[in-house]
């Protein structure tokens, strides 16, 4: 049986809810509308100026006849198989949310950064969710651009064609002053110098879910890990910098470059480079393209050697929206329990036809 069967609509539309109504949650919501074979059902968020709208409205679209509950509970999923959830970074902060979902009955799709493999870093976490998804019968998935695809998945599908594999290396430039203010502001941007350093060493800035990619590369790899290493620095603008949400002077804080690198003993396996900044630098492979500048880079050490450059990048919004959509039929097909990406079929575009 599939996950979440017992909830599909009389018309075979999957029945969705959409938890979190930010930027993304918002994306998710239009795409959803936009789809023949599935069913928004319901929407939370507890955000007052969103509560009690008709979520069609909300997202700039006619009006559905759903309204946005501010707290989960039994009318807000009744008819949903699948929880689409976009409400944090940091699978602590999110935890009894996905319980939740999970003892309802509900498979979860999740943004959520620390879900993309949290075997590694949130093992005690993992084994609770897991074990919960397995006796509910459901599925629980976090994916989206990065993690979830651009620096693991990707990858890891690469190295299909390869005989052997030494080192895997991914580089992603991205131009944050076409991005939402939310991300601006979670790069450090417009900060002190030394305020950013002192939120880093917090462990308060820096991009949520990097070492989680390189977990999951090495794992994809079958590789031990012996440790991961999370450096950020931050990139210091030369000259005013002006977005619709930001103002940022010389001398502050235009973003971050953040390395992270997967260790076997001595040997680095997985190097990921993250470049997200206001007006970034340009580079040999991160050209001017289309007025922003931007890269995807990845590079497979082994037989044969393979490079792969997407000039511009993949524009994470977009492509989160997306990640979360395309995986609703690879969710309903998976068997119980808490899964990554590499644990389903490669995804693909899906139409969003009947089901």
């Amino acid at each position: 049986m599939m996950a979440g069967s017992s909830a599909l609509h009389p018309d075979h539309r999957i029945g969705v809810v959409q938890i979190g109504l930010g930027p993304i949650g918002q994306g998710i919501v239009r795409r959803v509308l936009e789809m023949p074979g599935v069913r928004l059902v319901g929407a939370v968020d507890p955000a007052p100026d969103k509560a009690g709208q008709d979520v069609g409205s909300l997202v700039g679209r006619a009006r559905v006849g759903v309204e946005v509950q501010p707290r989960l509970d039994p009318d807000a999923v009744a008819g949903a198989s699948v929880a689409l959830h976009s409400t944090g970074s940091h699978l602590e902060a999110v935890m009894d949310q996905l319980l939740a979902l999970v003892e309802a009955g509900l498979s979860v799709i999740s943004t959520c950064e620390e879900l993309a493999w949290p075997w590694h870093h949130h093992p005690g976490p993992a084994q609770r969710l897991d074990r919960a998804a397995r006796r509910a019968g459901v599925t629980v998935l976090g994916t989206g651009v990065n993690p979830g695809f651009v620096m693991d998945l990707l990858p890891l599908v690469m190295t299909g064609v390869c005989t052997r594999v030494e080192h895997v290396h991914a580089r992603r430039v991205v131009d944050a002053s076409r991005r939402r203010g939310p991300l601006q502001r979670k790069i450090g941007s417009g900060l002190a110098p030394d305020e950013f350093d002192r939120l880093v060493a917090e462990g308060r800035l820096g991009h949520v879910g990097l070492p989680e990619s390189a977990a999951l590369v090495a794992a994809g790899m079958g590789w031990r890990v012996d440790r991961i290493d999370n450096v950020v620095r931050p990139l210091i603008a030369s000259r005013p910098i002006e977005t619709p949400h930001l103002s940022v002077r010389a001398g502050q804080v235009q973003g971050l470059l953040q390395t992270v690198t997967a260790w076997q003993g001595d040997r680095e396996r997985v190097r990921l480079d993250l470049v997200m900044a206001l007006d970034p630098p340009a580079s040999e492979d991160a050209p001017t393209a289309g007025g922003a500048r931007g890269v995807d880079h990845l590079r497979i050490t082994g037989e044969p050697p393979l490079e792969v450059v997407v000039p511009g990048g993949i524009f994470g919004d977009t492509a989160t929206v997306a990640a979360v959509t395309n995986a609703i039929p690879r969710v309903m097909e998976a068997p119980p329990g808490l899964l990554s990406v590499k644990d389903l079929a490669a995804p693909g575009w899906w139409s969003g036809a009947a089901w």
